[in-house]
C-alpha cells in the first residue's frame, strides 16, 4: 500500500470518527433507530487488507467512540467483531473472476444487490452484539429486538446516501 493511500484512509477514519462522535452521537429516530455509520468504515477498507490490522483499527477506533459514548468497551468489542468476521464474509461472496486489486467493497464498485448481501449481515450482527450487550441482565427482549433491526435498516440507508453522495466508481485502468 502506497503512502498517499495511507494518507486516505488515515483521513477517512478521522472523518468517520468525528462525525459519529459530533454529528451522530444524539441522532437516534423514534428512540429506537440509533445511527452507528462508523462501521461503514470498516466495511469499506480494501479487499486485501489482512485481519489483524483491521482488528487493530477497529479497536482503535471503538475505543474512541467509547470514550465518547461513555459505554466502556460496547463498541469495541461489536466493531473489533466485525473486523474478525468480515474477511471471512467476504470470502463467501467472491465473485467468480475474485476481486481486483486495491478495491473497495462499496455499492458503486460491487453493485447494489452484491452491497446489500454484504453489509446487512454485518450491520445485523454489530448490533446485534452491542444492543446484546447493552441489555445484558434486563428481560427486555422486544424493544431489544426493534433497536437491532431499526437500527440496522437506518444505517444501511445512511451507508447508501453517504455512498451516493461522497463516494465515486473505481475507473478502471
Amino acid at each position: 500500500m502506497n503512502s498517499s493511500k495511507i494518507f486516505l484512509l488515515a483521513g477517512s477514519f478521522l472523518l468517520y470518527f468525528l462525525v459519529q462522535v459530533l454529528m451522530f452521537k444524539n441522532m437516534v429516530i423514534f428512540g429506537v433507530a440509533f445511527c452507528f455509520l462508523y462501521v461503514l468504515y470498516i466495511l469499506l477498507l480494501p479487499v486485501e487488507m489482512k485481519t489483524i490490522p483491521m482488528m487493530l483499527i477497529a479497536f482503535i477506533l471503538g475505543l474512541g467512540v467509547d470514550m465518547f459514548y461513555d459505554t466502556m468497551g460496547m463498541h469495541i468489542f461489536s466493531l473489533v467483531a466485525i473486523a474478525f468476521v468480515r474477511n471471512f464474509w467476504l470470502g463467501i461472496l467472491t465473485p467468480t473472476g475474485g476481486y481486483d486489486e486495491n478495491l473497495q467493497p462499496s455499492m458503486l464498485n460491487m453493485g447494489l444487490g452484491w452491497f446489500v448481501t454484504y453489509s446487512l449481515p454485518l450491520f445485523f450482527l454489530h448490533h446485534l452484539l452491542f444492543f446484546y450487550i447493552d441489555s445484558l441482565g434486563t428481560n427486555l427482549f422486544f424493544p431489544v429486538v426493534q433497536k437491532i433491526v431499526a437500527s440496522t435498516i437506518f444505517v444501511f440507508v445512511m451507508s447508501i446516501i453517504v455512498q451516493l453522495l461522497f463516494y465515486r466508481r473505481r475507473r478502471g485502468i
